[in-house]
């Protein structure tokens, strides 16, 4: 049951009539919806409570939303805010550049309602902390530890010696995926199916950028990682003692 000021997806658009679309469709599949303007107006609706996941176009008049993805992104508050960011350009470098600024997934206009239905349930379902719960009651344990490192599954935290890594929800999920299956070789395909959950193009690159933003948080040298390792041709390979090849 939702209060007056709670609700799940927060839309960020400059079309009024595809805000009127969004918020019909989803508030008839059974999520709360916001749908507002502008950064200005944005920052309102969070004042008012923290979404479940917020959908946010690309192209606003004023602050466009990659601005506005470093801001929440650098934020306490929403670091763990899952993003799904729209365009109406579909290029390749518009994309890259989203994820790389910490949006969880990316959707070109023109799309389907039932796509984007879809790709924000299976947001919501990996950020609530009940879900978290769940998988690490499924798991047997509630905390996973590599190196100095200790990934809370219930909080969605990482600690490194007691001081707490802030991740985007895209990049728990990544990190997660990778310490529940150590020390094997893990295609692409293999952690969209696990992450996504849907289809995607052969050219989808989200998976290495996002490897590419936890590396940078838990690598000694990026350039050179230790524990989460490329094998040339196949995919990812998770190394929890972080030692040498």
């Amino acid at each position: 049951m939702h209060t007056d000021d709670s609700f799940d997806i927060l839309v960020v658009d400059d079309d009024p009539a595809l805000r009127e679309l969004l918020a019909e469709y989803l508030t008839v599949n059974g999520l709360a919806v916001r749908a507002v303007c502008d950064g200005r107006a944005m920052r309102q609706a969070l004042d008012k409570g923290k979404p479940g996941a917020i959908v946010l176009d690309l192209m606003l008049p004023g602050e466009d939303g990659l601005s506005l993805a470093r801001e929440l992104r650098t934020n306490p508050a929403y670091m763990d805010l899952p993003i799904l960011m729209l365009s109406a350009r579909g290029e390749e470098v518009d994309r890259i550049v989203g994820l790389e600024v910490g949006a969880d997934d990316y959707l070109a206009k023109p799309f389907s309602p039932r796509e984007l239905l879809a790709r924000l349930r299976a947001l919501l379902r990996r950020s609530r902390p009940l879900v978290a719960v769940a998988q690490a009651g499924a798991a047997g344990a509630s905390h996973r530890q590599f190196g100095p490192f200790v990934l809370d599954l219930v909080a969605h935290r990482l600690l490194r010696e007691g001081v707490e890594l802030h991740l985007t929800s895209g990049e728990f999920d990544l990190l997660r995926e990778f310490t529940e299956r150590p020390n094997r070789v893990l295609s692409r395909d293999d952690l969209v199916d696990a992450l996504k959950g849907f289809d995607r193009s052969p050219f989808d690159r989200s998976i290495d950028i996002r490897v590419t933003r936890v590396r940078r948080k838990i690598e000694t040298d990026p350039s050179a990682p230790a524990y989460i390792r490329t094998i040339r041709g196949e995919g990812y390979l998770f190394n929890p003692r972080g030692d040498a090849a």
